[in-house]
């Protein structure tokens, strides 16, 4: 019998009750979390668990969710059944306050890179890893770039030329041909 979704969600259900939630199919593929200080639990579970068999870590990335107090920050873990050649995403949640999660090295060997990238632009401890530093940044940065904790744009910048970034200019961006020769686009609605 082939694994299906409904299949692991019975199982995480029957396995650990309630403490599993939020079950969803996006795109077809099931995504579902559990408090963080069970990710371990529920790791093992899928990769130990014959009829799951999830033993290939695809991925580990974390969302910084500001306006969520509490669980501003999701570490996501993407899990795929090479022999039934399906995948599953599990989230956990975590304060960005206390960003303590525990490390799944000692499962998945692939975690390492993965745990230190998250790190490196998110700040998320995983406790255990054992060489949790900066991976793609300097080590002197004070912050984590990829928290929404700064604005993508100044907009009152005046050293910054327009044209560079395909918002007009005098190359020919935000320009289109009329019959009249080239006009903006605003210009060509006009006539």
């Amino acid at each position: 019998m082939a694994l299906t979704n409904d299949r692991i969600k019975e199982l995480l259900i029957e396995y650990f009750g309630e403490e599993v939630s939020h079950f969803e199919e996006p795109y077809g593929m099931l995504t579902f979390e559990a408090p963080k200080d069970m990710n371990l639990k529920v790791l093992n579970y899928l990769y130990d668990t014959p009829e799951l068999g999830f033993r290939f870590l695809t991925d580990i990335c974390a969302v910084h969710y500001p306006l969520q107090p509490g669980k501003e920050l999701a570490v996501v873990y993407h899990l795929h059944n090479l022999v039934e050649n399906i995948r599953i995403r599990f989230k956990i949640f975590a304060p960005i306050a206390k960003p303590d999660v525990f490390t799944a090295t000692g499962l998945y060997m692939s975690a390492n890179w993965m745990e230190r990238e998250t790190y490196d632009f998110y700040g998320v401890n995983f406790i255990g890893h054992p060489n949790l530093i900066r991976i793609l940044n300097v080590d002197e940065m004070t912050y984590f770039p990829l928290r929404k904790e700064y604005p993508l744009e100044d907009q009152s910048r005046i050293d910054k030329d327009d044209e560079m970034f395909g918002r007009g200019g005098s190359m020919g961006f935000g320009t289109e041909k009329t019959a009249g020769g080239n006009a903006t686009i605003a210009e060509a609605e006009k006539e």
